[in-house]
C-alpha cells in the first residue's frame, strides 16, 4: 500500500503506508476540535484576565457574558455601547479595543489545529487546502453567531452622592447602561480574522504545505513571515518578563496579571513601534482604571492631546530609551533570520527589500489593531454634561504614515546588516575545524 500522495483526497488522508509516515486525517471532527480549542482557549485567557481585573464583581451575574464580549473583540468584533435613562437624563458611551492577548492566544491554537494534519507534507493542492480551510470557516461561522447573541448585558449605573444622585432620587431616574454585539460587522471582521490567522499559519509554519504552483512564496514570502512573527513574539517574551519582574518588585499583582492575560501585546507592539522612532497621539481623562504602566499613564493624562514616543516617555524615565536598544536588537535579529531562511546566493539589497516591506506591514498592522478609544458620561437634566465624576474619555492611536515610513527605513538597513551576518555565519559554519 503506497503511502498518500500530496494531492490525495481528505477521506483518504488518515491511511498510511509502509513507504512514508501517516498524515492526519482533516476532516468535520477534527475542524470542531480545531474551532473548540480556540474558543476554550480565548475564553479561559479572557475570563482569568478579567477576573484579575476585578471583574468578577460585576452586579447581574454579567461576568460570563462580559467574558463572551471580550472573545467576540478578540477577533474583531464590534461592541455596541447603549443607555437607557429616561426622559429626564442623557448618557453616552463607545468602546473599541482588541484584547490582543486573547486574540493571540485564539491565533497560535487556531493555526496549531489548522497545520496539524497537513504536517509530514511538501505540497498540497488547492482544493485540499481550500476544503480544510472551508471546514473551519463554516464551523467558525457558527461560533460567530452564538458568542454575538450571547454577548449582550446591561448594568445599572449608580448616580452616587451629591446634586446628580439628589435630582436621580427625586425624578427616579436609574439609568443603565449596556452593550451588544453588531452581528453583521462581528460575523464578517470574524471571518476576515479567521482568513488571516489561516494565511499567516500557512505562511509562516516551514514544515507547512503549499499548493505546487506557488513556490515562490516558499523562497521569498514565508521568510519574511517567519521573521515578522517571531519578531512580534519575541516583544511579547520581553513584555512578560518585565510585567513579571515588575509584579514582583513594585506589587499590584492582579492588575499586572490582568495586562499579560488581557492587553500585553497592547502594549508590547506600540513599543516596537515607538523603538522605531514612531509617535502616537493619545489622551486620557476621567476615572478610567485601565490598567497600564505608570510612566505611560503619566504622558497621557494631561488637559490636551498628549504626543507619546520614546522622548515624550524618557522626560519621565530614562530607562525608556531602551526601547531604542531593545528594537535595534530585535529587528536586526528578524533580519537575520529572514536571510538565513532565504535560498542562498540572494543579492543583498533583495534581502533589504524584502526586510523594509514585510516591517513596514507589520508597523501598519500594529498600528490598526493597537488603536484605542473608549468614553462614557451621564448628565441629568443637563447637569453635568456627560462629565464630572461620571464621565472619562481615553484615545490612543498612532501617527500611521509616519511610522509606516520609518519602518521602511529601519527594514532596509537591518535587512542589509542582516543579510551580511547571515553570510558571515555561513561561512563560519562552511570553515571545517
Amino acid at each position: 500500500m503506497s503511502s498518500p500522495t500530496p494531492s490525495a483526497p481528505s477521506g483518504a488522508a488518515g491511511r498510511s503506508g509502509p513507504s512514508g509516515p501517516s498524515v492526519a486525517r482533516h476532516g468535520w471532527a477534527q475542524a470542531l476540535g480545531t474551532v473548540l480549542a480556540g474558543l476554550v482557549a480565548m475564553g479561559a485567557v479572557a475570563a482569568l484576565g478579567l477576573w484579575a481585573a476585578g471583574a468578577a464583581d460585576l452586579p447581574d451575574n454579567a461576568f460570563p457574558r462580559v467574558v463572551v464580549a471580550t472573545v467576540v473583540t478578540a477577533v474583531g468584533g464590534a461592541l455596541e455601547m447603549s443607555g437607557d435613562a429616561g426622559e429626564l437624563a442623557d448618557t453616552g458611551a463607545g468602546l473599541t479595543v482588541m484584547p490582543l492577548s486573547v486574540t493571540l492566544t485564539g491565533a497560535l491554537v487556531i493555526a496549531r489545529g489548522f497545520l496539524r494534519p497537513l504536517r509530514h507534507r511538501a505540497v498540497a493542492g488547492a482544493e485540499e487546502l481550500a476544503g480544510w480551510a472551508g471546514r473551519i470557516a463554516v464551523l467558525w461561522l457558527f461560533a460567530l453567531l452564538g458568542t454575538a447573541f450571547a454577548a449582550r448585558q446591561t448594568f445599572e449605573v449608580s448616580l452616587g452622592e451629591g446634586l446628580l444622585g439628589d435630582l436621580g432620587d427625586l425624578f427616579g431616574v436609574e439609568p443603565r447602561v449596556g452593550f451588544t454585539t453588531d452581528v453583521p460587522l462581528t460575523v464578517l471582521f470574524g471571518l476576515l480574522w479567521l482568513a488571516g490567522v489561516l494565511v499567516i499559519a500557512l505562511l509562516v509554519s516551514p514544515a507547512a504545505p503549499l499548493p505546487g504552483r506557488l513556490p515562490r512564496l516558499r523562497t521569498s514570502v514565508r521568510p519574511a513571515a517567519y521573521a515578522m512573527v517571531a519578531l512580534l513574539l519575541a516583544y511579547v517574551g520581553v513584555g512578560v518578563v518585565v510585567a513579571l519582574v515588575a509584579a514582583g518588585t513594585r506589587g499590584h499583582p492582579a492588575d499586572t496579571f490582568a495586562v499579560l492575560l488581557l492587553g500585553l501585546p497592547n502594549l508590547a507592539w506600540p513599543a516596537l513601534t515607538i523603538g522605531l522612532g514612531a509617535t502616537w497621539n493619545g489622551r486620557v481623562e476621567g476615572p478610567f482604571g485601565l490598567p497600564m504602566p505608570r510612566v505611560l499613564d503619566e504622558v497621557l493624562r494631561t488637559p490636551d492631546v498628549s504626543t507619546l514616543n520614546v522622548g515624550t516617555l524618557a522626560e519621565r524615565d530614562g530607562r525608556m530609551w531602551w526601547l531604542l536598544v531593545v528594537a535595534a536588537l530585535l529587528v536586526l535579529g528578524a533580519a537575520f533570520l529572514l536571510a538565513s531562511r532565504s535560498p542562498a546566493g540572494s543579492p543583498l539589497w533583495l534581502h533589504a527589500v524584502r526586510m523594509a516591506v514585510a516591517l513596514a506591514l507589520t508597523v501598519l498592522v500594529i498600528g490598526l489593531v493597537g488603536r484605542i478609544s473608549a468614553h462614557y458620561g451621564l448628565s441629568v437634566l443637563g447637569i453635568g454634561d456627560l462629565g464630572g465624576g461620571l464621565s472619562g474619555r481615553l484615545f490612543l492611536r498612532p501617527r500611521l504614515w509616519g511610522a509606516i515610513g520609518l519602518a521602511l527605513l529601519w527594514g532596509l538597513v537591518a535587512g542589509f546588516l542582516g543579510a551580511l551576518l547571515a553570510r558571515w555565519a555561513g561561512r563560519r559554519a562552511d570553515r571545517p575545524s
